[in-house]
């Protein structure tokens, strides 16, 4: 069948949800699949407190090339704008207009920092390779002309990256203070939460489980405590103030700008709304993140999303009845600190090192899902590698 002839298929986004929906569809003979990133990589999130905290960046994220070599996907860096409904095409911000049949949208969510003072320009985050390279860089480099850590390290958001983050990076402050030959010294590290528990969304044993082992690792935990700003030297709490160089805000995102420019129909939440069918409108699905679903905001959510609409569009070529969107429950897995992660799977929480393992097989799985079995090895055995560090004296020798 000639490329003309075939159904065009654009998806935007190179995030969980776009590329399964692209792997999905690669095979199909009438249709010709477009994905559109502004990103030439993959990023698995579920890891990025790791690399921000030793591990290697192999384990965090995948080029999209090799993700998609010899699928026959179309794979376009570049930007979408705008969408010109009448005739089906996205125009980007190269100026290049993408047309379409059938829309799939996944792109994601951004940081949200609520219009704190100072927080954008202080703050640190981990929602990025480049983010977490950048605290990283930030830990070293106060050894370096210091001589000396950070006193205070905090971390603003108890929900499952603040959690992880603050499970790991007591052993990490430890660990690079010891290649660096710093005399062993007290490190406060804090975690800042709003809600008066962690995980809030969670059952109250999950978060009563997480709170306990964060205090063993030694984190202080401010439940309860909103954040009114932060300056160069200090974090301004609703009662108190802390005094640090090395606040990392992991505590909110907000959908897409993409929506509302695009005059989407959205939610009280900002995500957009869809139909039994995550339509948003003719022609346009949304999956993942963007959609307003009972369990938007997780991966397993974004993958159940891709295949679903997948699905769906394979069902539309073949001129078959759509199928109802039912969703499902996400198994949630909470890793804190060395060997130890929480599991709430339906009714059942398990809690140490068989959470752990589960998490393990969990990661495994998660790359799996975008590459063969002796790929994804490589990735998976990556996440438990110490990676290459930022300065001289801690590179492998």
């Amino acid at each position: 069948m000639a490329q003309q002839d075939k159904k065009q298929i654009l998806i935007l986004g190179g995030g969980f949800g776009g590329i399964k929906a692209a792997l999905e569809l690669a095979d199909q003979a009438d249709m010709a699949v477009t994905l559109l990133s502004d990103q030439g990589s993959f990023r698995y999130y579920p890891t990025l407190y790791r690399a921000a905290t030793g591990g290697r960046l192999a384990a965090s994220t995948i080029p999209l090339p090799e993700i998609f070599a010899r699928r026959g996907v179309r794979l376009i860096k570049d930007t979408a704008k705008t969408i010109d409904r009448e005739n089906r095409q996205v125009l980007a911000v190269s100026g290049k207009k993408y047309g379409y049949d059938e829309l799939v949208i996944a792109l994601g969510v951004i940081t949200n920092f609520f219009g704190i003072k100072g927080l954008e320009q202080y703050a640190y985050g981990i929602k990025s390779i480049e983010e977490a390279s950048r605290l990283r860089d930030h830990l070293h480099k106060l050894l370096l002309d210091e001589g000396k850590p950070d006193l205070n390290y905090v971390i603003i958001g108890g929900g499952p990256t603040g959690v992880e983050l603050a499970g790991a990076l007591p052993g990490y402050l430890h660990q690079i203070m010891k290649r660096h030959d710093i005399q062993k010294r007290s490190l406060h590290i804090d975690l800042v939460e709003a809600a008066p528990r962690l995980m809030p969304r969670m059952p109250a044993a999950y978060s009563r489980a997480l709170a306990r082992r964060l205090r063993k690792l030694g984190v202080t935990l401010y439940l309860g405590q909103s954040v009114e700003a932060e300056t160069a030297d200090n974090l301004a709490l609703g009662d108190h103030s802390i005094a640090s160089h090395s606040v990392v805000w992991t505590a909110g995102v907000t959908n897409h700008p993409f929506f509302k420019a695009n005059n989407f129909a959205l939610s009280e939440r900002g995500k957009v709304t869809v139909n039994e069918y995550l339509q948003a409108e003719d022609h346009i699905y949304v999956v993942g993140d963007n959609a307003d679903t009972p369990y938007s905001g997780m991966a397993q959510t974004a993958l159940y999303d891709a295949i679903f609409v997948a699905d769906n569009l394979k069902r539309l070529a073949r001129e078959k009845p759509l199928k109802a969107y039912k969703a499902k429950v996400p198994v949630y897995v909470t890793p804190v600190g060395p060997r130890w992660a929480a599991v709430l799977w339906g009714k059942a929480q398990i809690y140490g090192w068989l959470g752990w393992l589960l998490r393990s097989a969990a990661d495994f799985a998660g790359f799996h899902d975008y590459e063969p079995w002796w790929r994804s090895s490589k990735h998976w055995l990556a996440e438990n590698q110490d990676g290459s560090e930022v300065c001289s004296i801690c590179a492998p020798k």
